[in-house]
Formats: structure tokens, C-alpha cells, sequence
């Protein structure tokens, strides 16, 4: 055999196993990008953490709690209309307004509200006569305040924010915990933890 059909075979043998190599090391990079984005995605989660979402988040509920007693001795009494939301509670709230009867009440759909992931409550005032209102300026405990905004000042010393805030779609009643979560990562599956 001459030395330039050697020498071919040799390239040729040379540039197989350099291909064979990279698609193998390609493999096993991507593989290892992917592996890294689930970890980031969950970290420190558990199969039981991964559990379907039924309630209030356990520092959620403590807080709404402790706002409950607070506003009590204030001399204000304060409902919680809605907590924890399933996904198909939110498109029926959703639809209201727009394929149903009512008045549009959220912009948000299943699964983009933090109510959706326990994190988040709505609240209303009852009257002394028993009556549950969304009155922003009444003052029932007269002490100059409106009731309302006693609430929320109460709910931001506790780490909720408030809806009422909000500059494109305000909503006054609902009280939040992000937990510094956006709503894109919790559809991903990240979780706060269990306590603060």
C-alpha cells in the first residue's frame, strides 16, 4: 500500500473518531445542561413537596391569622372572602364579565394568580351590624382611619403586599407573599419554603 492511500485511511479514521467524540461529548453536555436547569428548577424539593397545591402555604395562613387578631384589637373586624384558588376557580373568576355574567374582577387565568399557589388571601370589613363590605373609607372603630387602610398597613407590617398598589389593575381587597417568586417560576415549580 502506498504511503498517500495510508494516509487517507488515517485522516479519514482520524475524522470518524473526532466526529464520534464530539457528538459523544455534545451528548453528554446537553444532558448535563439539562440535568442543571431541573436542579435549579427544584431545588431542594422532595416527591412530597411536588405534592398538588390545596391550600394556604403554611406562612400564609399564619400571617392571615396574626392580621385577623391584630385587626380585632383594632376594634376591626375583617373577613377573608378568599384564600387558596384551584385553577379552575381562577377561569371561572376570569370569565366573569367576559364569556359569563359579572362584573370583570382579575386579569389573571388559572395558574397566574398567587392564589393558585397558596400565597395570596382577599379580605373584606364586617359592619357592626354584621354586614360584609368592601367600604374603603369607613371608619367603624372611629378613630379618624379608614378601616380599609388600617388593614393594609397591619397586612404590609406582616410582609403581605397589597393589590391596591398595583398601577394597571389595582385590587384592593387581595393581600399577597411572593416570597420573591415570580408567577412564571412557581408555573415551573419552584416553592417558598415552609417557613420564613
Amino acid at each position: 500500500m502506498n504511503t498517500s492511500k495510508r494516509k487517507g485511511k488515517q485522516r479519514k479514521k482520524s475524522l470518524k473518531t473526532w466526529i464520534i467524540a464530539t457528538l459523544l461529548l455534545s451528548i453528554i453536555y446537553v444532558w448535563l445542561q439539562q440535568k442543571d436547569d431541573i436542579d435549579n428548577m427544584w431545588p431542594g424539593t422532595t416527591i412530597q413537596e411536588a405534592l398538588p397545591i390545596t391550600g394556604l402555604h403554611p406562612v400564609v395562613a399564619e400571617n392571615e391569622k396574626l392580621l385577623v387578631r391584630k385587626a380585632e384589637r383594632r376594634g376591626i373586624e375583617i373577613v377573608i372572602t378568599h384564600g387558596y384558588r384551584s385553577s379552575e376557580e381562577q377561569d371561572a373568576l376570569f370569565n366573569q364579565g367576559r364569556s359569563s355574567a359579572g362584573n370583570i374582577v382579575t386579569n389573571a387565568r388559572g395558574g397566574e394568580s398567587y392564589h393558585n399557589y397558596g400565597l395570596a388571601i382577599d379580605f373584606a370589613l364586617r359592619t357592626p351590624e354584621g354586614d360584609v363590605v368592601w367600604d374603603m373609607e369607613r371608619d367603624d372603630n372611629g378613630n379618624g382611619e379608614a378601616d380599609w387602610m388600617e388593614i393594609v398597613d397591619l397586612a404590609k407590617e406582616l410582609g403581605f403586599t397589597w393589590g391596591g398598589d398595583w398601577a394597571n389593575f389595582p385590587d384592593y381587597p387581595h393581600l399577597q407573599m411572593d416570597f420573591g417568586l415570580s408567577i412564571n417560576e412557581l408555573k415551573r415549580g419552584k416553592r417558598p419554603p415552609d417557613s420564613q
